[in-house]
C-alpha cells in the first residue's frame, strides 16, 4: 500500500512499460519461453540419465535395480519424451518465422518452402547415418572412437551443407544458425521417439514383469540397453553444439555473410 502512495505521489518513481506492437512480435517471445521451457526439461533428464541416473544404476545391487526401474522410469520417460516433441516443434515454428522474414527481404516468399524442405532432408539423411552408427556392434565397430567420429563427420557435414544450400545474401544469422542448431535437435528428437523410447518401453515392462511375478528378463536385454545406452550417449555429445547454436541465433552472429 505504501508503495502505491509513493508511486502516485512520485509519477517519476512509476515503471514505464512499452510492449511491441504487433502479434507476431509476440508470438515469437511466447514460443522462445515455451522452447526454454521445455528445452530445460528435455535437456536436464538428458544429463541426469547420461550422468546421474546410469552410473547409479550400475552401481545398484540388481534384485534393487529390477524394483527400482519400473517406477522410475515411467514418469521420467513420459516427461522426457513429450517435452522433446514439444521442444522441436516449438522450434520449428519460431525456424519458419524467421525464413518467412528472410523470404520476404529477397522478394521470394516461395523460398520458405525450399528452405525448410532442404533443411528437413538434409538432417533426415544424416539421421540414417547416426542411427545406423549407434546401432550395437562387435569387433572395431563397436570401438568409441569409430562410433564418435563418425558421428561428428556427419553432423558437420550436414552442417556444411545446409549452409551452403541455405545460405545467401538475405540468409540471416538466426536462420542458418537454427539450421544447424535446430537440425541437431531434430536428431535428438528421432533418437529420443525412435529409439530410447522404444528400447525402454520393453526395459519397463520386462523389468516389471520380473519385480511382480520373477519372470526373468530375457536375452535381448543385455542388447536393448546397450542401444539405449549408445543412443543416449550420442544425444547427450549432439546437445552442446546443439545448444551452441541456438544460442548464436540471437547472440553470436557470425554466419549471416554465408553465401552460396
Amino acid at each position: 500500500m505504501v508503495v502505491l502512495m509513493l508511486a502516485f505521489r512520485f509519477p517519476e518513481w512509476q515503471p514505464h512499460f512499452s510492449f511491441p506492437a504487433g502479434p507476431q512480435t509476440n508470438e515469437m517471445i511466447a514460443l522462445r519461453w515455451l522452447h526454454i521451457i521445455f528445452g530445460i526439461i528435455w535437456i536436464g533428464l538428458l544429463y541426469f540419465f547420461n550422468l546421474v541416473l546410469t552410473p547409479a544404476m550400475k552401481q545398484c545391487d540388481p534384485k534393487l535395480r529390477i524394483k527400482m526401474y519400473p517406477e522410475l522410469m515411467p514418469g521420467a520417460m513420459a516427461w522426457f519424451r513429450w517435452s522433446a516433441l514439444v521442444t522441436v516443434f516449438v522450434g520449428m515454428r519460431y525456424y519458419a518465422i524467421h525464413l518467412g522474414s528472410d523470404a520476404k527481404l529477397a522478394g521470394n516468399p516461395a523460398l520458405v518452402g525450399k528452405w525448410f524442405g532442404w533443411w528437413f532432408l538434409v538432417w533426415i539423411v544424416a539421421y540414417a547415418f547416426i542411427y545406423a552408427l549407434q546401432l550395437p556392434a562387435k569387433g572395431i565397430l563397436d570401438s568409441a572412437w569409430v562410433r564418435s567420429i563418425g558421428v561428428a563427420i556427419v553432423a558437420i557435414a550436414a552442417s556444411w551443407l545446409i549452409l551452403a544450400v541455405n545460405g545467401g545474401p538475405t540468409a540471416s544469422n538466426p536462420h542458418l544458425a537454427i539450421s544447424i542448431g535446430g537440425g541437431l535437435g531434430l536428431l535428438m528428437l528421432l533418437n529420443t521417439w525412435g529409439v530410447v523410447w522404444r528400447a525402454q518401453k520393453r526395459l519397463i515392462a520386462w523389468s516389471r514383469a520380473s519385480a511382480e511375478q520373477g519372470t526373468p528378463m530375457p536375452p535381448e536385454t543385455e542388447r536393448l540397453m546397450r542401444w539405449n545406452y549408445l543412443t543416449a550417449r550420442t544425444s547427450f555429445w549432439l546437445s552442446f553444439p546443439m545448444l551452441f547454436f541456438m544460442a548464436a541465433a540471437s547472440h553470436y552472429p557470425f554466419l549471416s555473410t554465408v553465401a552460396r
